[in-house]
């Protein structure tokens, strides 16, 4: 005789396949950390394109992929993990030197650093008097020449042959002398005719200015950076569990490496979509975040520089988006689509691996950006 299956089974088994078939299309989960949530189909996105990028990730088409979260119109309506979970903190590298940015701006903000031109130098005294290759240019770098990667140090992290290359910085103690001791760059050109750089800067990536950065605002404030980061950024966005790195010294690490959860970096994005509020509670001024996220040096034909954030427009579906976004080693991308209205994190460990940006470029514009329907 036939058992009568019970009703309860026929419930679970009709939800497992409901969630099975709509797994980019569910709704994230509403918890304390104050993301509104939203279905995609309502904030205009459609979910096949994403279905399509999860079952690639999966096969192995994209390697090392550990979250992508998407916001739209300032709700959560996209989360995947494919490596951890919604707790797991991302080591996402360089992308949190836009933290520092941030910080910066909070400082100006608050009177307590009088803006972008003051000098590193006469904020930093007891540097300047141990400083080694001492030259007049640099008693003028500023807080700008450190946020816009185009100081006249001679440190670049994309040469092995710096002196200032990060790797050398690391098994020193005191990173930020390190920094202040370099000597100021050369640079050869062809005929005695030197043509100005766009927007009156070389671009020169240097993860030791930034971290220079971490003593300026602690001298600043008069608070150590990673207390005064929690206090008046993360606290206000809800953000709890940050894990920073830190120097010998015992310095926070402001160029890189703090590791925050993927829905607390997409946070940060639409901080800056919003113009420098949370849930409605200003966080950082208007002007600061309109200044950070326009262009201050040229990197290539493609790509500009603001205040420690990436510009560049990515295409898609035959139309250009232009963006603002975090970026770090690994191919691990924080972004915001002003345009669009839109907020993206692609975390990742493809740490060192050539192609590593290309291809989380590449899952963001055939996939993501392809399921914006509207």
């Amino acid at each position: 005789m036939r058992r009568p299956i019970s009703k309860l089974f026929v419930v679970w088994v009709a939800l497992s396949v409901a969630m099975a078939a709509q797994v980019a299309g569910s709704t994230p989960e509403l918890t304390k950390d104050e993301w509104p949530v939203a279905m995609l189909e309502s904030a205009g996105l459609a979910a096949k394109p994403l279905r399509d990028l999860e079952t690639a990730v999966r096969a192995g088409e994209f390697k090392k992929i550990g979250s992508v979260l998407i916001a739209r119109h300032g709700k959560l309506v996209y989360e995947g993990y494919f490596e951890g979970d919604a707790g797991t903190p991302r080591d996402t590298r360089s992308a949190t030197k836009s933290i520092t940015d941030v910080l910066v701006g909070i400082a100006i903000d608050e009177r307590k650093l009088s803006g972008v031109d003051a000098r590193i130098l006469q904020l930093l005294p007891e540097r300047a008097r141990r400083m080694q290759n001492p030259d007049p240019r640099k008693d003028k770098i500023t807080v700008e020449d450190f946020l816009t990667m185009s100081s006249p140090l001679e440190c670049d992290d994309w040469n092995d042959a710096s002196r200032g290359n990060e790797e050398r910085m690391y098994i020193v103690e005191d990173w930020a002398q390190f920094i202040i001791d370099l000597p100021i760059r050369g640079r050869m050109h062809l005929g005695e005719k030197i043509d100005q750089p766009p927007y009156g800067r070389y671009f020169s990536y240097c993860t030791g200015g930034v971290f220079t950065l971490s003593e300026v605002l602690q001298k600043a404030t008069g608070v150590r950076t990673d207390r005064y980061a929690h206090e008046k950024l993360f606290a206000p966005l809800r953000i709890t569990d940050e894990q920073w790195f830190y120097s010998p010294m015992n310095i926070p690490q402001t160029g890189g490496g703090l590791r925050l959860s993927s829905r607390d970096l997409l946070k940060i994005a639409q901080l800056y979509l919003n113009g420098g509020t949370w849930q409605g509670r200003r966080v950082v001024d208007g002007a600061w975040v309109r200044s950070s996220t326009q262009p201050h040096a040229r990197i290539d034909d493609d790509t500009e520089y603001g205040y420690l954030w990436w510009l560049k427009s990515f295409k898609s579906a035959g139309k250009s988006y232009p963006a603002f976004f975090m970026s770090g080693n690994g191919g691990n991308k924080v972004l915001g689509f002003p345009g669009l209205d839109l907020a993206v994190v692609i975390t990742s460990t493809n740490y060192n691996t050539r192609g590593m940006h290309e291809q989380t470029e590449k899952m963001l514009t055939d996939y993501i950006l392809a399921a914006v329907s509207q």
